[in-house]
């Protein structure tokens, strides 16, 4: 929020609100694949099915790993700056580190003991997290000030388009569902009952919050707060316990997040190794899951301490919006098969092509880093 906030500044709330229409798009496209081709590795299936076994849904595969991966690195970092600050540990990054580590190491405890444990985890920290959430955004509505998101305020138009990358990425989490296909029952159906009813909790749970913060604090004040933009409202609104509140309601999005894409990640694996674009080692049954889990609890664990992450971190969005253009473009080839609604999906691929080039102009004005760094990742990954 506090990165679409530095561009969008007081029309943030319209920059998640169209990014979470972009969203639906992509989540039909992805959905309807879900339900023709249940794969629990979701994007790395329907590419393949697309595309074939080669050199490039390898490289396709392996950039959604890497980039899965990241985001992993990602929640656990924010999950070890909450606890460390919820802890009193504001010293050197090492508590924060050591939190993360250990979040990891937990999530990847449950992992193994298969999907019901993953479950089990996942609706207790929903539950609790939206909870929490919605409790402070009624608050922050009721308190916050009209005159701070007045339409006078808001900047241009090109702006907040240039910002719907961040939100984007922000609701991509609704490719999880896709995961499921495997287990979900009459996918046909639910599969996309189940994406378009997250993306709409998630637009307007994400669309408030950006009304109550922005509605609470001036632009500069929250992109000062970075992450902890949240505590500085809850501090007037609650008091003492505020940050206590916001700090737990992170802990619990933070780690329901880690868990899915952890999840998520270790299907990834599976599905690549399978079609020999890893080791077969990753394929590997290691109690009830496999042995893709401790490779990228590993790897993520490496990319914690890695101090430069948020660097890596900028070219997230961008890495992923390219993997959904590739997706619907695929579908195209296939869309006779599943009969899915060719102008759906059309709209899937060209929207999401429009962010990218939108994301990258704006990009590019100040730096060439996001560009260096995503053609990095994409020839690394092949």
């Amino acid at each position: 929020m506090v990165q679409a906030g530095a561009i969008a500044g007081k029309a943030v709330y319209i920059s998640f609100t169209l990014g979470g229409i972009v969203s639906a798009t992509s989540g039909y496209s992805l959905a309807k694949l879900a339900a023709r081709y249940p794969a629990v590795s979701s994007i790395a299936e329907y590419v393949v099915k697309a595309f074939g076994v080669n050199i490039f849904t390898g490289g396709i595969s392996v950039m959604l790993y890497l980039a899965t991966i990241i985001t992993l690195a990602l929640l656990a970092k924010a999950f070890g700056s909450y606890a460390a600050a919820l802890s009193n540990f504001k010293g050197p990054l090492l508590y924060a580190n050591i939190f993360a580590l250990s979040i990891m190491v937990l999530l990847g405890i449950v992992q193994y003991y298969g999907i019901k444990k993953i479950v089990e985890f996942q609706s207790v920290a929903i539950i609790i997290t939206i909870a929490m959430l919605v409790a402070f955004a009624t608050a922050g509505l009721i308190n916050m000030k009209p005159e701070l998101i007045a339409p006078v305020l808001c900047p241009s138009s090109n702006k907040i388009l240039f910002s719907l990358a961040i939100p984007f990425f922000s609701y991509e989490g609704f490719r999880i569902i896709t995961h499921t296909a495997e287990d979900i029952v009459n996918p046909k159906k639910n599969l996309i009952r189940a994406i378009f009813i997250s993306i709409a909790i998630t637009t307007v749970l994400y669309t408030a919050l950006a009304v109550a913060v922005f509605g609470n604090l001036e632009v500069d004040k929250v992109i000062e707060a970075k992450d902890f933009a949240l505590v500085e409202i809850a501090k007037p609104i609650f008091g003492s316990i505020g940050f206590t509140i916001i700090a737990v309601a992170a802990l619990f999005a933070t780690s329901s997040s880690i868990n899915a894409v952890l999840y998520a990640a270790t299907n990834i694996s599976y599905q690549m190794a399978k079609y020999g674009q890893l080791p077969r080692f990753f394929a590997k049954p290691i109690g009830q899951t496999r042995e893709g889990l401790v490779v990228t609890v590993v790897i993520t664990a490496l990319l914690i301490i890695f101090r430069n992450l948020l660097q890596i971190a900028a070219v997230g969005p961008i890495t992923v919006l390219f993997i959904h253009s590739v997706t619907h473009l695929g579908h195209l080839k296939v869309i006779q098969q599943n009969k899915a609604s060719k102008f759906m999906v059309v709209t899937a691929l060209l929207t999401t092509m429009a962010v990218i080039v939108l994301f990258l102009v704006y990009s590019l004005k100040d730096s060439y880093t996001i560009l260096y760094l995503f053609a990095g990742i994409l020839l690394l990954a092949f």
